[in-house]
């Protein structure tokens, strides 16, 4: 009996379907009307505490843009000190390091291998000119 009823008693938290399904039951039918004017006045005093909590927020928010706005600070030069911060942070991992170095590298074959053909073909207008 007992591993039956265990059954009947779900832990886990409602999902799409079973939230639907509760939503749209009239459990109304099954309330005094007692117990239904606690729940609106329940009803009345949740959304009074939304709003209030709603204006809380908003004045915090007020409150925070003057004291950022006193300090110099701006959404400009928090997206600059973000942006600095993160490249500085960047460039010390070491895959940042290691692709500068071999790039690095690579640019100054590159710069020799440009100049010797510039030179080859220097010489080689040299050589025509003189033809």
């Amino acid at each position: 009996m007992e591993a039956q009823a265990q059954g009947l008693l779900e832990s886990e938290p409602l999902q799409g379907r079973d939230e639907d399904a509760v939503a749209s039951a009239d459990f109304s039918s099954m309330l005094s009307e007692e117990e239904k004017e606690e729940l609106r006045a329940e009803l009345v005093q949740l959304e009074d505490e939304i709003t209030t909590l709603r204006q809380v927020l908003s004045a915090k928010e007020r409150h925070l843009v003057e004291i950022k706005q006193k300090l110099g600070m701006n959404l400009m030069n928090e997206l600059k000190q973000n942006f600095s911060k993160s490249w500085h942070d960047m460039q010390t991992t070491t895959a940042y390091k290691k692709t500068h170095e071999t790039l690095s590298h690579a640019g100054q074959k590159a710069t020799a291998a440009f100049s010797n053909v510039g030179t080859a073909i220097s010489k080689k207008f040299g050589d025509m000119r003189r033809k």
